[in-house]
């Protein structure tokens, strides 16, 4: 939790031949990574300024200072692009699945279990909580009232349905 660089997308594959990388981005639209002028590589020791990028299709075209053929672009295929938590670039208040992995869940006052995994599904992302029992819970409002993390832990609200391992 609060680590220091977030991961943020991962290079696929290599894009024409000047250089430019494409991105599969780890966030909530692909235009997220539009504001940032730096990533890094391997949790933050390498930095790689953005000459220019661009939104194609779910994607992100970037092409990274430095980088001029599809040769140096190609060293950077499978590579997990990280950006900087204080990033002035980042809205208050954002919220990233690594805060949350790891996070104690309560429902009526009793833990459940810790987060563990995140899905990432058309509606909303949906938390993997093990404890005792395994739970889906949606990060909806009806079910998670809010992220307030100063108690060091979550409040959740559940229904019929959400414990995977019921008979």
């Amino acid at each position: 939790m609060n680590e220091t660089y977030l991961e943020t997308g991962k290079i696929v594959s290599t894009h024409g031949v000047r250089g430019e990388v494409k991105v599969l981005p780890w966030a909530d639209a692909p235009e997220f990574l539009l504001k940032f002028k730096t990533f890094y590589l391997n949790n933050g020791t390498e930095a790689l300024p953005v000459e220019q990028s661009h939104v194609h299709k779910t994607t992100v075209l970037i092409k990274f200072k430095g980088v001029d053929s599809v040769e140096q672009a190609q060293q950077l295929r499978d590579k997990v692009l990280y950006i900087a938590r204080d990033d002035p670039h980042i809205p208050a208040g954002t919220v990233f699945h690594a805060d949350l992995i790891g996070l104690p869940v309560r429902a009526d006052g009793a833990e459940i279990g810790k987060i563990k995994e995140i899905l990432s599904m058309p509606a909303s992302d949906v938390w993997v909580v093990k404890g005792e029992h395994t739970y889906m819970i949606p990060q909806v409002k009806a079910f998670v009232p809010s992220l307030d993390f100063s108690k060091g832990y979550i409040e959740v609200n559940l229904i019929e349905g959400m414990r995977t391992d019921e008979n």
